[in-house]
């Protein structure tokens, strides 16, 4: 059977046959089982090549995949399928985070459903639950990343709590601990009532709500005179201890040292003087509760003041809080407001915006708590992680997020490393029931070191989740292990992530990096944008306006999914993306099909010993594909080693759609066919074979499903066994510089405005599809001219030219349509081209509507009542409106005095 594409006809069906629409649900699952299968990503550490290794940021077990996994996972792999090509031996380890609050929260919710709870399992119930959980949903997450297309060292795949990574977590603890950089004491923790665990300042979302501000009168001690104080949180002032006010506040100073009396409690609290007051805040004194506050908590610590903390770990208040105890601190806070009221010692109450700290996992509103939690001193790690930044040893991509980066780690505090919770890593900490020594250790010592006892008992809390995953470049190559992958695999090359996570786990790796084990973890960290909806809101659950990357699988494909991420986010920058936008991606998924099967399908018969040996002299257009892939071929390699891989990206998709589509493909077309009896031209043949070879090996890292299938028929086609198995190890393309010809490129891209002035008069014109036109050509100077008559086949097939004249002395005739482009200016006799009394009608027409439109338009941007009160995207739609109005209404106008001098 005859094959057809844009409607042309071909001699014979090639040895493959290649479906006319691409299918991608056809070819993904054969090419996954195929990589598998093959082994082609499993890296050896004995290796004799140069070394590219990264590790995943491993998604939490409690994720489904979104896109902006889908956005960090596709720029790994474009990274390290490139390497691969080029010759490195590639490790990229995957890996999933066993995410501790989170995780936990969710296995609670399950239990709440089914009327069960943790307290009543017990922890080790409990553990085995979260475990069956983390199976199911783990591989869930391994299926979601083969899916995506990446090329991971699947037999390398790790969990933060397999047994190698947990004798990490406890081989640094006990290091840390000995080293007196790991220690317990009472701070100011933050504190989830909800999750009833402690949480870092990094795991907080903060905002602000609308709140109040309340003016509480409290009592100078031996006077009639109250002392008023503004507070945003009323509750807490059950656990005063102390008053401040600033030692250069005139208003205060004959109170320094004397004592006030605690409205309700009836507790004597003494005023101190501290530079932290701020005067200008509220009546410019300041309640001192020490144990609900982290900066009362650092006065009362200089003052000697007493911590009393009124709240029990579910929020609600404790037997210090006195009749109210048992009561929700919000349900405290309205009684107590309104017994302040009552008693005349609430003076006013004003609305205030109220700074907000939530839960990152549950949203519930933190308390500030006073706990004994466990601490990692940070300041002594933090300077070797300071400096490998300041010298450039790691480089951030943008740069910006270095000073980010810095700023944070010269203002670091210490890190609270216990958590109140059961799933997670225990605190190796054991205590003796018997004398009460503590004991840090790798694992149970079994008796007491201090008086031998064998009655022990662990620490009941376990550790932050980051603490097993700052760890996570060398935990998961064998450290503390002196292993082959660790010495080859470490350091990794970079590291792909999100902006929110710097602190929370880059600068936490880079320290342990050289704590641990004296180097840093990776070279780069590439910090994309986020991924947010067509309005600029950033994707969640809670918003519903999240987009499931494996839903526009199943409807677009994975390599449609890849190439729209890369193709629109830019650089380091945010992206808005709606569902329609992947169309972008299917569209050229559809391109390269299509030009692909029509090379393909003209191979038959054709055979090439040496497909790379191009055979000279050649036709233009072929020297001038040639030209243009040599200089595209090294900006695409240099932006994928600088990370640009939007760059990358853009460069081969303009390549791939304009120069080989729209021009190559459409030039070469007549010698491609046999016609009458001819035979193919195996020049056009051999180049063509040529240029879509290497285009597919370099768009492979972008889409490796559709490039893969292709690459294969493409081989075939010529029955040519291919240079390597499967694509995703093929060499890289490598384009001698012999063909790159600037001047042809300059000649050729003078020839296309020329058949695009052309193409856009017939469109412009209605002049029908079929129906050659004569065309003439002034050229401004004989180069110009020589350009012309040597492309002069290309202009009339492509202009679909009749007769052609090249003269310097052209005058324009009469009834013409006309161009002027660089270097030449373009007529086109519309006398028995068309019926120009009719096109005069109809341009008249669609003149005098485009012209109502344009005015209508203007008058509504004249208007200040819509311009001062239109949303401004909506203001903007109309300006773009207009401006599309005035540019028709342009060309129109010139159209018709062309026609009939009107």
């Amino acid at each position: 059977m005859d094959a057809q594409f844009e409607g042309e006809h071909f001699t014979k069906m090639a040895t493959k046959e290649i479906s006319k629409r691409f299918q991608p649900e056809l070819i993904e699952n054969k090419w996954r089982k195929n990589w598998e299968e093959g082994g082609y990503f499993k890296a050896d550490p004995q290796t004799t090549k140069r070394i590219c290794s990264i590790v995943i940021p491993p998604p939490n077990v409690t994720d489904v995949l979104h896109l902006g996994h889908a956005l960090n996972n596709s720029l790994q792999d474009m990274m390290v399928r490139f390497y691969r090509m080029n010759g490195y031996e590639t490790e990229w380890l995957p890996g999933i985070d066993h995410a501790g609050i989170a995780t936990q929260v969710v296995v609670e919710k399950q239990l709440a459903r089914e009327g069960n709870s943790r307290q009543k399992l017990g922890r080790d119930k409990f553990l085995e639950r979260v475990w069956e959980w983390k199976r199911r949903n783990g591989a869930n997450i391994i299926g979601q990343l083969k899916m995506m297309g990446c090329s991971c060292d699947w037999d390398r795949t790790r969990f933060t709590m397999d047994a190698q990574l947990s004798k990490a977590v406890y081989e640094v603890f006990v290091h840390l601990y000995k080293k007196g950089l790991i220690y317990r004491g009472k701070y100011i923790v933050n504190w989830c009532p909800r999750c009833r665990t402690s949480l870092s300042d990094d795991e907080l979302e903060r905002n602000e709500k609308n709140g109040k501000l309340w003016f509480i009168k409290y009592k100078i001690k031996s006077s009639n005179s109250f002392l008023t104080i503004a507070t945003t949180r009323p509750e807490t002032m059950l656990g005063d201890t102390g008053v401040a006010v600033n030692p250069n506040d005139e208003r205060f100073k004959d109170l320094i040292g004397k004592s006030v009396i605690l409205p309700i409690m009836d507790r004597e609290l003494v005023v101190v003087a501290d530079d932290y007051v701020d005067p200008k805040f509220g009546t410019g004194a300041l309640k001192v509760t020490p144990a609900h506050d982290a900066n009362d908590f650092e006065i009362g610590s200089r003052h000697n003041l007493e911590r009393i903390n009124i709240l029990n770990q579910d929020g609600t208040l404790n037997e210090n809080a006195g009749k109210f105890k048992g009561m929700d601190r919000y349900e405290a806070r309205k009684k107590i407001v309104a017994e302040l009221e009552k008693m005349g010692q609430l003076e006013r109450i004003e609305d205030y915006m109220v700074p907000i700290a939530e839960c990152y996992r549950c949203h519930t509103d933190i308390e500030p708590y006073l706990s004994e939690q466990w601490f990692v001193k940070m300041s002594a790690l933090a300077k070797p992680a300071l400096q490998a930044v300041e010298n450039g040893t790691i480089r951030f991509i943008p740069e910006h997020w270095s000073k980010t980066y810095l700023h944070w780690m010269n203002n670091i505090r210490d890190w609270c490393i216990s958590r109140q919770l059961w799933w997670g890593h225990r605190i190796p900490v054991y205590y003796c029931d018997s004398c009460g020594k503590e004991m840090v250790a790798h694992e149970n010592p079994g008796h007491c070191s201090g008086c031998g006892g064998s009655e022990i008992h662990q620490d009941e809390d376990v550790l932050d989740t980051w603490f097993s995953s700052w760890l996570w470049p060398f935990s998961t190559f064998g450290w503390p292990d002196d292993t082959l992958e660790l010495k080859a695999f470490y350091p990794t090359k970079a590291l792909f992530t999100a902006s929110e996570i710097i602190f929370l786990w880059v600068a936490r790796m880079v320290m342990a990096g050289y704590e641990f084990i004296g180097k840093p973890p990776f070279e780069q960290v590439l910090i994309h944008g986020t991924v947010r909806d067509s309005k600029g809101v950033k994707m969640s659950k809670s918003l519903g306006n999240g987009i499931d990357p494996l839903e526009i699988i199943g409807t677009y494909g994975t390599d449609a999914l890849r190439s729209t991420l890369l193709l629109l986010t830019s650089e380091g920058q945010d992206q808005f993306i709606s569902k329609d936008s992947f169309e972008l991606g299917r569209n050229y998924a559809n391109k390269i099909w299509n030009a692909g099967r029509l090379a393909i399908m003209n191979m038959e018969e054709f055979r090439l010993k040496d497909p790379h040996s191009i055979p000279k002299p050649l036709d233009a257009a072929d020297d001038w594909i040639l030209s243009r892939f040599a200089g595209i071929t090294a900006s695409a390699k240099r932006c994928f080693t600088e990370y640009r891989f939007n760059t990358a990206a853009k460069i081969l998709y303009e390549f791939f759609w304009r120069d080989f589509c729209d021009w190559y493909l459409e030039m070469i077309k007549p010698r491609l066919y046999a016609k009458n009896g001819d035979t193919p031209d195996d020049n056009a043949r051999h180049v063509l074979f040529y240029i879509l070879d290497g285009t597919l090996r370099m768009q492979h890292p972008l889409m490796p499903f559709i490039t893969e299938e292709l690459w294969e028929a493409l081989y075939e086609a010529i029955d040519l066994k291919p240079p390597q198995p499967s694509l995703s190890v093929a060499p890289w393309i490598d384009v001698p510089e012999s063909f790159l010809n600037k001047e042809l490129e300059e000649e050729m891209s003078a020839v296309q405005e020329l058949i695009g002035a052309i193409r856009n008069i017939r469109s412009e014109m209605n002049v029908p599809p079929g129906k050659p036109a004569d065309v003439l050509i002034k050229p401004s100077d004989d180069k110009i001219a020589d350009w012309i008559r040597r492309s002069s086949n290309y202009i009339k097939l492509l202009g679909k030219v009749g007769g052609l004249t090249i003269d310097k002395s052209t005058a324009k005739p009469y009834q013409s349509a006309s161009r002027v482009i660089k270097g030449a200016e373009i007529f086109i006799p519309l006398a028995g081209l068309i019926d120009i009394e009719l096109e005069r009608d109809r341009l008249q027409k669609e003149f005098e509507r485009v012209k109502m439109l344009f005015d209508k338009s203007s008058k509504k941007l004249e208007n200040d009542d819509f311009v001062g009160k239109a949303p401004a995207d909506i203001i903007n739609k109309e300006r773009e409106k207009n401006r599309d109005y005035q540019e028709r209404l342009e060309k129109l106008s010139m159209n018709l005095e062309e026609i009939v001098g009107w």
